[in-house]
């Protein structure tokens, strides 16, 4: 059972309404692991930064109120996630990478090879010119081609 409400205003913002009856409008919900715990640990914070209530996980959550939580997640956290590599332009930085996610096919340019953050022994971030960070999960899924051109920047 929860001991909080969450609902949408008229305006679309997130309405948090605690068991004490403190009513608190614009409220963020902030992913403490978004990569490694997509779905565990989640603050639900203020717009002055107080943490109002935290959850362990979503799937624990009534249906209407994961979903209101998994579309404003959705909405603040764009990382799209790397398929396949198709093509680099170069091998020296800065280059453009066309890449296939799970938001579609697109291009970037990473600058340099610092951009590319290793999370775990299969896992990395790549940061691109703009700031935008993709999530290459599992260098091991990747198929051979993609893994080669990646090997060159490793």
């Amino acid at each position: 059972m929860l001991d909080f409400q969450l609902q949408r205003n008229s305006f679309g913002r997130l309405v948090f309404t605690g068991a004490d009856g403190g009513v608190h409008d614009g409220v963020v919900p902030v992913h403490a692991f978004p990569i490694t715990a997509p779905a565990e640990g989640i603050a639900l914070v203020s717009i002055d930064g107080h943490e109002l209530a935290w959850i362990d996980r979503l799937t624990d959550l009534p249906d209407e109120v994961r979903i209101l939580l998994e579309e404003e997640l959705a909405q603040r956290e764009f990382i799209p996630e790397i398929n396949r590599i198709r093509h680099v332009s170069s091998f020296a930085t800065p280059s453009t990478w066309q890449v296939e996610t799970d938001r579609g096919a697109t291009a970037f340019v990473l600058k340099g090879e610092e951009d590319i953050r290793r999370l775990s022994s299969s896992t990395l971030l790549i940061a691109d010119s703009h700031g935008i960070h993709f999530l290459l999960r599992d260098v091991n899924a990747l198929d051979k081609a993609s893994r080669k051109l990646l090997d060159r920047f490793l």
